[in-house]
C-alpha cells in the first residue's frame, strides 16, 4: 500500500464534496486526510486528498472521479515533487514548572505559543505530516488536552501547473 496525495479541481457546488468522498468509500479507500478551500479561479474549488491504496485502484478511482459532472481537473500530486503542509493546534497541559521544557520542544519544531492560559499552552505548528506526529509525541507526556489538524494541502514544486 502507497500514500497518495491528489488534487481534485470541481466546480464550487452544494453537494460536490458529498459525491467526491462517497465514491472513495465505494471503492474501499480510506480518506486520511482532506482539504478544501477555493482555488485560483473564481467557481471552482481544489480538494487536496490524502489516501493509500496501490496504483491500479488509484488509477480506477481517478478515472471513476472524472465521470462525476462537478469534477475539472485530478492530479496526482505524488507522483512529482511536491510540497506538503499541515497545520495542527495542539492544547497542552502546562504547570509553571512544565513550561520551559515545553518551550524548548516549541521552539526546536519552528512552533508557536498562540494562547497561555493558567494550566495551559496552546501550540501552533505548520509543516509535513510525519513533522506534526514527532511534535505530538513529545508532546504527549505533559498531557495533550486537545488536538486539531487540518489535514494536508499541496501542490507540485516548481514551474509545472
Amino acid at each position: 500500500m502507497k500514500r497518495h496525495t491528489i488534487a481534485v479541481l470541481v466546480n464550487d457546488q452544494p453537494g460536490v464534496l458529498q459525491r467526491v468522498s462517497g465514491l472513495f468509500g465505494r471503492r474501499g479507500f480510506n480518506i486520511e486526510s482532506i482539504t478544501v478551500g477555493t482555488s485560483e479561479e473564481a467557481g471552482l474549488s481544489r480538494m487536496v486528498i490524502v489516501t493509500t491504496g496501490d496504483d491500479n485502484t488509484l488509477e480506477q478511482v481517478i478515472k471513476q472521479l472524472y465521470k462525476l459532472i462537478d469534477v475539472i481537473k485530478v492530479v496526482d500530486l505524488s507522483a512529482n515533487p511536491m510540497v506538503g503542509r499541515e497545520l495542527a493546534l495542539i492544547k497542552v497541559t502546562a504547570d509553571p514548572t512544565a513550561r520551559p521544557e515545553i518551550l524548548g520542544v516549541v521552539e526546536t519544531f519552528r512552533a508557536a505559543v498562540v494562547d497561555i492560559g493558567t494550566t495551559s499552552l496552546m501550540v501552533q505548528v505548520v509543516g509535513d505530516s510525519e513533522k506534526i506526529d514527532a511534535m505530538i509525541e513529545l508532546l504527549k507526556p505533559y498531557g495533550i488536552r486537545e488536538l486539531s489538524r487540518t489535514g494536508v494541502t499541496a501542490m507540485i514544486r516548481g514551474n509545472a501547473r
